[in-house]
């Protein structure tokens, strides 16, 4: 695996919304409500974390611990996502980080036998992705400073104020799985399917106004009750 592709991220989203979210906090146009700042200050929290400290350790396990610190960011991001917890423009640049940190997927929340099986980097020895560990790091700074001025608190009398959603649409060639956990400790893992066709590879149609995600299949069925996560649509989705 060479060092370019080692450092490899997708940060054209990321890149995108922090931009329109700099112009949008300038210019007034979207004054977070008490729902974004909380977010944006959960996600503060994690980015400012110290790295976990050992007494002693070997380079690896040095390593482990700095991925784990930019795995629990992308968990935080990914947490406000599914429960829809925040406006659509704080959900559009959540998503964005947490696409930008998806290369520390390792150990989500379901165990290895259920857990979602996103793109692999190309050319990794073996098969195995090999987290770009410098390179999500040097994402932190410019991150602290955006979410430092989103989980600012509003000067007195001031009320929030929500900017227009910018839905978006992409096509997608591939399967989409959905997770559920019916019982502590078992996880089910279940492929979607078109309830009209069965069709489960698309190419898929996914529309999204950051309320819902719907998706579209050649047959001509257009659905929304395809019992997907947010996270689950838009973390194997091309980096738009």
């Amino acid at each position: 695996m060479t060092i370019a592709s080692a450092q490899r991220l997708l940060v054209r989203a990321l890149t995108r919304e922090s931009i329109r979210a700099r112009q949008l906090l300038a210019a007034g146009e979207w004054r977070p409500g008490a729902e974004d700042t909380d977010a944006a200050a959960k996600v503060l929290a994690r980015l400012n974390a110290p790295l976990p400290t050992r007494g002693a350790g070997s380079a690896r396990a040095r390593a482990m611990d700095r991925d784990r610190r930019l795995q629990r960011i992308w968990r935080t991001a990914v947490h406000h996502l599914d429960a829809g917890a925040v406006s659509p423009p704080a959900a559009a640049l959540l998503a964005a980080v947490a696409r930008a940190l998806l290369p520390w997927f390792a150990a989500p929340n379901p165990p290895a036998a259920a857990a979602p099986r996103y793109p692999i980097p190309q050319d990794t020895a073996d098969g195995l992705p090999v987290p770009p560990t410098e390179a999500g790091e040097a994402l932190l700074p410019d991150l602290i400073a955006l979410f430092a001025a989103l989980a600012a608190p509003r000067s007195s009398g001031t009320s929030s104020r929500t900017p227009a959603a910018v839905p978006w649409q992409v096509q997608y060639a591939g399967r989409l799985r959905h997770y559920e956990r019916p019982a502590h400790d078992v996880w089910t893992a279940d492929t979607v399917r078109c309830s009209k066709c069965a069709n489960a590879d698309g190419p898929w149609t996914v529309a999204c106004d950051w309320h819902q995600v719907t998706l579209g299949c050649p047959c001509g069925l257009v659905t929304d009750r395809h019992g997907l996560t947010f996270s689950e649509v838009f973390l194997v989705l091309p980096d738009m």
